[in-house]
């Protein structure tokens, strides 16, 4: 009996449907499990922000060096440059990109600043000239010229270090440290050969 009339035959379609019906259970067990491969897996974003020279990733909890260093350097400068008509939106702006556990401390110092800033009416511009990221802290440090100019005065200028860490949180980057001097970075390297940091300076 050839294969053709064996498939013909009540018996040979009963083969043949069971046999259809392993293989659609087999399909639809292994797309379930692709389904819930692609639901558990962890999204990785590859983005090419303005200021980067190619694309980077950014997962759930976590991103590049340079989109942390991207960001560091923003803060840096949006904090860096502040005058009495834009020192309440630098406070706006400021206080979404901050973990819970800093967002009191420094929404705090930052509104004495921006009294002090619109009651004296000084003006302070920041030009960053490094960038530098510490993998074993996870920090970065932007470096640069801090100037300060009054109604009456001269203007004064220099060094200070903006000191950052910046974590991400389902997608979104969030300050989780934040630390200002007048002084060059405050590496462990550095540390290590200096000892103990000097006193900080009221930000």
């Amino acid at each position: 009996m050839t294969l053709a009339r064996f498939l013909a035959t009540w018996r040979g379609l009963t083969l043949e449907n069971r046999f259809h019906r392993v293989v659609l259970l087999g399909l639809l067990a292994s797309n379930l499990v692709a389904a819930l491969a692609l639901l558990s897996a962890e999204r990785t974003v590859v983005l090419v922000p303005p200021g980067l020279e190619g694309p980077v990733e950014v997962a759930r909890e976590s991103a590049a060096r340079e989109v942390k260093e991207a960001w560091a350097l923003y803060l840096a400068e949006l904090l860096g440059n502040v005058s009495p008509g834009n020192a309440e939106f630098l406070q706006r702006a400021l206080e979404p990109l901050l973990a819970p556990e800093l967002r009191r401390a420094v929404t705090e110092v930052l509104a004495y600043q921006v009294r002090e800033i619109q009651r004296e009416n000084v003006t302070l511009t920041y030009l960053p000239r490094s960038v530098l990221y510490e993998p074993e802290t996870d920090k970065v440090f932007v470096t640069g010229a801090q100037t300060s100019a009054g109604p009456a005065g001269k203007p004064q200028s220099r060094v200070r270090t903006y000191e950052l860490t910046v974590a991400f949180r389902h997608y979104r980057p969030v300050v989780t440290h934040l630390d200002v001097y007048p002084d060059e970075p405050r590496t462990r390297e550095r540390l290590g050969t200096r000892g103990p940091a000097p006193p900080e300076e009221s930000r």
